[in-house]
């Protein structure tokens, strides 16, 4: 056989946009896209009336191995991924024990080895103990970089004050991933939220100010340092104003939760079922989030899956974990903002494939081209079907976005040429690997 597989009958989306053409697949890689004969391959995928997207990535999840595996683990998040349309996943280090050392990265890898069905990657995270580290720390296999948070969240990883900022920035090369909100202000405000208070006041005690101010210091310290950073999941107006003016030196993510719901309406209809970190603000900041999507101050949309049981999230506030899933949930999400014309088809390519790419320095995806690997998200935009809990891998078996209707839905998940997922069933085994990073070749 000349393909190990081809996808024929479909529209690929490719660098200079949509064509109709098939794409052959050998050892891997993509060694051919225009009229080929689907006798030519050991597999043959017909996408008929289907769009054929390079396989989307997700740059930020917790699956909580190792710890708190009854919420999720790497072969359950993963399956999530795949029956997502998502065919690589960057983990976050705020696990138990958290992911600090080398031991700790080895060990995820071990773990994630013959378990996963997506490719994978993982973070380690900074902290006061291995700040002097991390430029050493940073340039292990399968690292996508180092995460740091600047606010307390989930987990025991801290880097609060300027000085350790600093030395952590000052360590190393490659790109910092930060969760920015200011921990001293979280502190002052901690006593809005004592016992007896409701959900809805979370994104009063974690507030504008507590997330711009942290910004504001984040970007001063890396023009200080020479350090390019990307920030989390960004919430407000004001960062989004701010950031625009410091894109020489700051990436920007975004998530599908806070472009998708607002408040106070999603307090009042799911509970704590909606808290997580940072909060979901009002629509003036959902219409913010979009705009700043819209002017290309965004690069990239990850899910933040971070997932609690319900008898967790059923907890009286503020006892109950911030966090929900979401890894699963992102492509349909998505596709339904595209049919309903808040963004292109194009513009969510370059999200959630060539944004992360670009970001992180991904070696051989990012593109639908000669020579990258055989990764497809096979998509139906015209599907119309509706999220279920009962559709959800994680262990947790809910999302947020139970009964909502949807326009668009993942067919199929292809990685390095091999099908995983086709019509909502997962398919083989689990091949996921480590992603390579151009700047540790």
């Amino acid at each position: 056989m000349t393909f190990d597989l081809i996808i024929h009958g479909g529209t690929l989306f490719t660098p200079g946009g949509e064509i109709s053409a098939d794409v052959g697949v050998k050892n891997g890689k993509i060694t051919a896209i225009g009229k080929l004969d689907p006798g030519q391959a050991a597999t043959a995928y017909d996408a008929k009336n289907l769009m054929v997207l390079p396989g989307l990535i997700d740059e930020q999840v917790h699956f909580r191995e190792p710890g708190p595996t009854h919420k999720e683990d790497l072969e359950s998040g993963t399956r999530g991924a795949v029956l997502g349309g998502i065919v690589a996943v960057f983990e976050m280090p705020n696990t138990d024990p958290p992911t600090t050392n080398a031991p700790a990265i080895a060990d995820k890898i071990k773990r994630a080895t013959g378990r996963c069905w997506s490719d994978f990657a993982f973070y380690v995270g900074a902290s006061p103990e291995n700040a002097d580290e991390l430029g050493t720390l940073e340039r292990l296999p399968g690292c996508c970089g180092i995460k740091m948070f600047m606010g307390s969240s989930t987990g025991t990883l801290l880097v609060a004050d300027d000085e350790n900022v600093a030395r952590v920035l000052r360590s190393g090369n490659r790109r910092v991933t930060v969760h920015s909100e200011d921990d001293f202000r979280l502190q002052e405000r901690a006593a809005l939220v004592s016992a007896g208070a409701d959900v809805s006041m979370h994104p009063e005690w974690r507030d504008v100010e507590t997330a711009v101010r942290s910004t504001q210091r984040l970007l001063a310290l890396a023009h200080q340092h020479h350090r390019r950073v990307h920030v989390l999941h960004v919430t407000t107006a004001e960062e989004m104003a701010l950031l625009a003016q410091h894109k020489d030196i700051a990436t920007v993510e975004v998530l599908p939760q806070h472009l998708t719901l607002a408040a106070p309406e999603c307090y009042q209809k799911l509970g704590t079922l909606a808290q997580m970190n940072p909060p979901i603000r009002e629509a003036r900041h959902r219409d913010a989030l979009w705009a700043a999507i819209n002017d290309g101050v965004v690069d990239c949309i990850g899910s933040d899956h971070a997932p609690h049981t319900l008898e967790e999230k059923a907890k009286p506030y503020p006892r109950s974990p911030s966090g929900l899933p979401g890894v699963q949930t992102t492509v349909p999400l998505m596709l339904n903002h595209v049919a309903e014309g808040r963004l292109t088809l194009a513009r969510l390519v370059d999200l959630m494939n060539a944004g992360p790419a670009r970001i992180f320095g991904i070696a051989g995806k990012g593109r639908m081209a000669l020579g990258y690997d055989g990764d497809f998200t096979v998509v139906d935009l015209k599907a119309k079907r509706t999220i279920t809990n009962d559709w959800i891998a994680s262990r947790t078996g809910w999302t947020a976005f139970d009964g909502m209707k949807v326009t668009g839905w993942p067919k199929a998940t292809i990685i390095r040429g091999n099908i995983v997922m086709r019509d909502d069933q997962l398919l083989g085994k689990a091949i996921g690997a480590p992603v390579h990073f151009q700047e540790t070749l």
